[in-house]
């Protein structure tokens, strides 16, 4: 039904973060979608006229991404899309037209108008409240881009409600782009190892996806906690294990090590050094989060590293590094 634009640009995401949360958005939109995001906007470009476009990223994997359009037409002008937009065949569909945020901005008076004027070149019967077809339109680069959109359904918020829980324990919406950060932007096929999953909220973010995960733990307490809170959500319990991640001889795609901690001591730095070491032996890529910079220790452990970020929540900081 839709026919893609021969310009380069393939589609727009929106999203959107909290300023404690701006470094993590910008390294999970990086390793997403390659460079730096613009604000609010990040477009995904085809690789050249003649391919197929980039693989699209599910709006709903990002904690932080609201709205992916499709470019399915382009113009530069808006009244350039009423060609276009009035050959559509809906097949007897309802739509609603959704301005869509890009590198323009508009008032909300303008915003309004310029959904009625392109929902005005199609024909069919517009339905501003359940619509079987939802478009987007968009100001990008001089040019007017309008298809068909889709917002995060955010059902990953309901991870919020674990029976079980940590006070210390990430964030639901950072453990998910800690996911999309470890994994990339083609999760399919992909093993996850969390070889200190606590009470499994990484893991849970990992297995939503429909991401191949395990989980190990070696707290008896916590580790019963991880298999109520993935029974809670509909996961396997066998999906994490009880042990010692200094002694996993399995390989994994990507892992997500949220370095053990509490408010009164620091992990001694020999056991550290040996849960990095083992680390680097399970996992081809991962990413590590500690609540001290050990960029130093990292590297003394053969890692290379590739991006890194700060999490910030009041005056407590994670600092997160992404290692291969």
């Amino acid at each position: 039904m839709f026919e893609m634009t021969e310009n380069r640009i393939a589609r727009l995401y929106n999203y959107a973060c909290h300023e404690d949360e701006a470094e993590l958005c910008g390294l999970e939109l990086r390793v997403l979608f390659g460079g730096r995001p613009e604000a609010g906007v990040v477009a995904q470009y085809r690789q050249n006229d003649n391919d197929s476009d980039r693989p699209a990223i599910s709006v709903s994997r990002s904690p932080f991404l609201k709205r992916r359009m499709d470019a399915a037409f382009r113009s530069a002008t808006l009244e350039g899309l009423a060609g276009p937009l009035g050959g559509w065949d809906l097949q007897g569909q309802t739509f609603k037209v959704y301005y869509t945020v890009g590198d323009e901005r508009h008032s909300y008076e303008e915003k309004r108008a310029i959904e009625r004027q392109a929902g005005g070149y199609l024909l069919g019967k517009a339905d501003m409240h359940a619509p079987m077809l939802k478009f987007g339109v968009a100001k990008y680069r001089g040019e007017w881009l309008f298809g068909p959109c889709e917002d995060n359904d955010g059902t990953w918020l309901s991870h919020q409600a674990k029976p079980q829980n940590y006070s210390t324990a990430l964030p639901v919406r950072a453990a998910r782009a800690l996911v999309n950060i470890a994994i990339g932007p083609s999760p399919r096929g992909r093993t996850f190892i969390d070889p200190c999953c606590g009470m499994g909220t990484v893991l849970i973010e990992a297995l939503s996806m429909g991401i191949r995960a395990e989980g190990i733990e070696i707290n008896p307490l916590a580790a019963r906690g991880a298999r109520v809170n993935l029974e809670h959500f509909g996961y396997s319990g066998n999906s994490v294990v009880k042990g010692d991640m200094t002694e996993v001889s399995k390989q994994y795609d990507a892992a997500v090590l949220d370095m053990p901690y509490n408010l009164c001591s620091v992990l001694p730095s020999e056991e550290q050094y040996a849960m990095l070491m083992s680390l680097r032996r399970m996992a081809a890529r991962a990413v590590v989060v500690t609540t001290e910079d050990i960029q130093i220790r990292l590297t003394e452990t053969g890692f290379r590293i590739l991006d890194c970020a700060k999490l910030s929540k009041g005056p407590f900081k994670r600092f997160v590094s992404v290692v291969e």
